[in-house]
C-alpha cells in the first residue's frame, strides 16, 4: 500500500487512488468544515470569562482534543478550579452560535463524495457527537458518512489512535487499509500510530487566524 504523508502528500490534486483504500477517516474541525475561527472565538468568551490567556497558536496545537479535556489543561496550568461540565457547555453554546456562518472546505468535501459509496467512509473527531452532527447537517454532507466516531465513543483521544481504530472496528475493515484526512498535529500522530496512511488538510488550507483582529467583530461572533 502507498503511504502518505505531509511530505509525501501536499495537496488535494496530489495523487492519491481510492483503490490503494479500504475505508476513508475524515476529522471534522478545521478538515471537513472551517469552524476553527468559530472555535477560538468560542474559547476567548469562556478563557476571559476565567481570566484565562488563551493564544491562537496554543489553541491551534491542542486542536483534536476534546474540550473537557483542554479545559483541565488550562485550569491546571492557570492554578485555578472551574467547573468542568459548566465551561465545557459555555464554551460548545458559544460555538453553536456561530454554527449557520461555518462553511465546508471544498476539496474535502470533493474526496468525501468521491469516495462515498465505493468505501465505507467516517468521521473521527476530538467534538461532542451532536455538535459533529450540527456541522456535517449545515454543510449538507451528513448522509455520506456511515458513522461517527465522538469524544464520547473513546475513552482516550488524538495523539491516541484508540478513535481512528475504533472507527476502523465498526466499518469491518483494517487499520492499515484507512486513509485519514486531518489537519491537526495531535490527528496525524494519531493517525500514524494506528498504522493509517495520512493526508494533512494543511497543505492546501489554511482558516483565518484572528490575532491581530477583534475576534467579537466578525459576524456571529459570540458576545
Amino acid at each position: 500500500m502507498k503511504l502518505m504523508n505531509t511530505e509525501q502528500h501536499q495537496g488535494p490534486t496530489a495523487d492519491w487512488r481510492l483503490q490503494d483504500y479500504t475505508a476513508i477517516l475524515f476529522d471534522c474541525d478545521g478538515t471537513l468544515a472551517d469552524t476553527m475561527p468559530a472555535h477560538y472565538r468560542a474559547w476567548l468568551h469562556v478563557t476571559r470569562h476565567h481570566g484565562i490567556v488563551f493564544d491562537e497558536d496554543r489553541f491551534y496545537a491542542l486542536g483534536g482534543r476534546p474540550t473537557r479535556d483542554i479545559l483541565a489543561t488550562l485550569a491546571t496550568e492557570a492554578s485555578i478550579e472551574i467547573d468542568l461540565d459548566e465551561a465545557s457547555e459555555m464554551k460548545e453554546a458559544a460555538f453553536l452560535e456561530q454554527v449557520k456562518h461555518v462553511k465546508a472546505i471544498d476539496p474535502v468535501i470533493a474526496a468525501v463524495r468521491r469516495a462515498h459509496g465505493y468505501v465505507p467512509v467516517a468521521v473521527v473527531t476530538g467534538g461532542y457527537h451532536d455538535v459533529c452532527e450540527k456541522i456535517l447537517h449545515q454543510i449538507g454532507i451528513r448522509e455520506f458518512f456511515d458513522c461517527i466516531v465522538a469524544s464520547e465513543d473513546t475513552s482516550r483521544h488524538k495523539p491516541d489512535p484508540e478513535p481512528f481504530l475504533e472507527a476502523a472496528r465498526r466499518l469491518g475493515v483494517a487499520p492499515e487499509g484507512c486513509l485519514v484526512w486531518e489537519d491537526s498535529d495531535l490527528g496525524i500522530e494519531a493517525a500514524r500510530r494506528a498504522g493509517m496512511s495520512w493526508i494533512d488538510v494543511r497543505s492546501f488550507h489554511q482558516p483565518q487566524r484572528l490575532t491581530g483582529q477583534n475576534p467579537q467583530a466578525d459576524t456571529g461572533a459570540v458576545q
